[in-house]
């Protein structure tokens, strides 16, 4: 961290093209969404273990609301909110909720198209704040994290998952053996986000990883199913031209060496975090905020 309290080498994302590429990628996310599907089942087996009876929930990057699916059937008496900024997105999610509403006789879930880091409701509005695979596409997630903090209520609890400084390793490491340009984004490690926590006014946070290994055919497949769910290289200081010939067969030829069984591996770190909103300790102002309990009758 630096003396602002934001992460050391949170990568500059465009956020524009990170839009543009999540909205492409509406019609086929589905269909390539294997990861995110795996590591939401997981989210959702440790909310398990959570005393939580939420009034009203967000999914902060809802994507096409597959996950505000499941938080909305997990708590039918809650009210759902799925948020994300590409808009097409939350169209693939609307045809979803109407599924939903035929299949399970619930009330929709809400859409609300906008950044996580800047999020149209008042505070202290929500009870849960749930978020997959989505705090990293903001680069430098603290603004995202203080503002989620801020729409909490007290008691309220933020739950998300993004990927660690090992995502893709071998597709970063394969395209720096011919070409010098980011291709791979790189990633804030567990402990960093665990800190921008504490600094954002969380209590009690939880950190902890893992390390998920796919297989492919070939990186033509891997590329493919990158391009499908919306990951790709949206860095600021991405090459903007075409990336040549010789510096994709420099990684292919690469990329080949770790060939396993017929196999090509690709790793992706998974971080899981949760932490609450305490009750504040300082006035707006920086004047402590002093509670004085009524005192205890006493036996006579």
């Amino acid at each position: 961290m630096d003396s602002r309290g934001q992460a050391l080498n949170a990568p500059l994302i465009d956020r524009r093209a990170a839009r543009r590429a999540s909205s492409r990628a509406a019609g086929s996310y589905a269909g390539a969404a294997v990861l995110a599907r795996e590591v939401e089942t997981r989210m959702l087996e440790r909310l398990q273990y959570i005393k939580l009876a939420p009034a009203r929930i967000l999914d902060a990057g809802s994507g096409e609301g597959h996950g505000a699916g499941h938080l909305a059937r997990a708590y039918p008496e809650a009210q759902v909110l799925g948020l994300d900024f590409a808009y097409p997105m939350l169209q693939a999610a609307r045809r979803r909720d109407h599924w939903l509403q035929r299949v399970f006789k619930r009330a929709r879930i809400d859409l609300l198209c906008a950044d996580f880091a800047a999020v149209p409701l008042p505070a202290a509005s929500v009870d849960l704040v749930w978020s997959n695979l989505a705090l990293h596409c903001a680069g430098d997630p603290q603004p995202a994290l203080k503002e989620l903090r801020r729409v909490l209520k007290l008691g309220g609890l933020l739950m998300f998952s993004c990927y660690g400084p090992d995502t893709l390793k071998e597709l970063n490491r394969a395209f720096a053996a011919g070409d010098a340009a980011a291709h791979v984004h790189g990633f804030i490690d567990m402990h960093d986000l665990g800190d921008m926590l504490s600094a954002c006014g969380y209590a009690a946070p939880v950190m902890d990883m893992e390390l998920i290994t796919l297989t492919y055919a070939d990186v033509d497949a891997l590329l493919a199913d990158l391009r499908a769910s919306g990951q790709v290289n949206v860095l600021a200081a991405r090459r903007r031209g075409l990336t040549g010939r010789g510096a994709f067969s420099a990684m292919r030829s690469a990329y080949e060496h770790l060939r396993r069984d017929g196999r090509l591996p690709a790793s992706f770190e998974i971080v899981y975090g949760h932490a609450w909103k305490p009750q504040p300790r300082l006035a707006e102002d920086g004047r402590a905020i002093v509670r004085l309990e009524p005192p205890r009758a006493r036996r006579a």
